[in-house]
């Protein structure tokens, strides 16, 4: 039994990275450092899934508690754009991958509609991006034609082997948690009204929110690099998994063919 979950349900969610790196390194030519799936799964938990088989001796009855030494056969890395240069807040689809032996079984799909609403519900995402290569009419069938993406337009050599990109897109909110009068419903429970513009109807008081937001953001980024370097010891030991072809692209954050 394959389930799709969130991989931040898993108590030691962080253990499985690695199996979810393996996943990457076997089906697709563009591979991350171990650190980039770490910053994805603390920055934005709630968007990355997996596919994963129950363990057929796990004795819980709970459908829905997480398998005990589950066996990783895909994932869905995800995040939110950080300075969108439209200023609409979005999510951006990083890699998906599903292991050849449990293709053909929707499970793409799944972690994909899956993402997408988690981007929808918890920020409340006007659409979500990605990058395919032009030669993946499997991918381009799924993205375009089973989720409804369109192409927005072509990235010239792309990817580190010279190979274009279409750069696609889905609008989102038609996914925004909805009450009974059509007004999006905040993860707080309160409506608000759906604008252009995320309008701040409260005002700080004084210095103490700015300097909350501020100590917020500190910590977070506190707690991102102490998991990045914990992590780095990790990633060594897997470095030998990578095919000695492939080298690293300092700006996209991964690893690709040589030219």
């Amino acid at each position: 039994m394959v389930d799709i979950v969130p991989l931040c349900s898993y108590p030691s969610y962080i253990s499985l990275l690695p199996a979810v790196q393996t996943c990457n390194i076997t089906n697709l030519p563009e591979n991350y450092f171990l650190k980039y799936y770490l910053y994805h799964a603390l920055s934005w938990p709630q968007l990355s899934f997996v596919a994963v088989v129950r363990d057929r001796s796990s004795k819980s009855k709970d459908p829905f508690a997480p398998a005990a030494n589950p066996k990783v056969v895909g994932y869905v890395l995800a995040k939110m754009e950080e300075e969108p240069s439209d200023g609409l807040p979005h999510g951006h689809i990083t890699s998906l991958s599903v292991m050849r032996t449990h293709r053909r079984l929707g499970i793409a799909e799944r972690l994909m509609r899956m993402s997408q609403r988690a981007m929808a519900e918890s920020h409340k995402a006007h659409y979500v991006s990605l990058h395919v290569r032009v030669s993946n009419n499997a991918a381009l069938r799924l993205y375009r034609d089973t989720l409804g993406f369109e192409v927005e337009k072509i990235e010239p050599k792309y990817y580190a082997d010279g190979e274009n990109a279409y750069a696609m897109k889905m609008d989102l909110t038609s996914l925004w948690l909805k009450d009974d009068e059509g007004y999006s419903v905040g993860l707080d429970g309160k409506s608000f009204k759906n604008t252009d513009e995320d309008v701040d109807e409260g005002d700080e008081v004084g210095d103490v929110g700015k300097a909350g937001d501020e100590a917020s953001k500190e910590e977070k980024k506190i707690r991102v690099k102490e998991i990045l370097w914990s992590g780095m010891k990790v990633e060594r030991r897997l470095e030998g998994i990578s095919s000695p072809g492939w080298i690293f692209d300092d700006k996209k954050g991964r690893y690709g063919t040589k030219l």
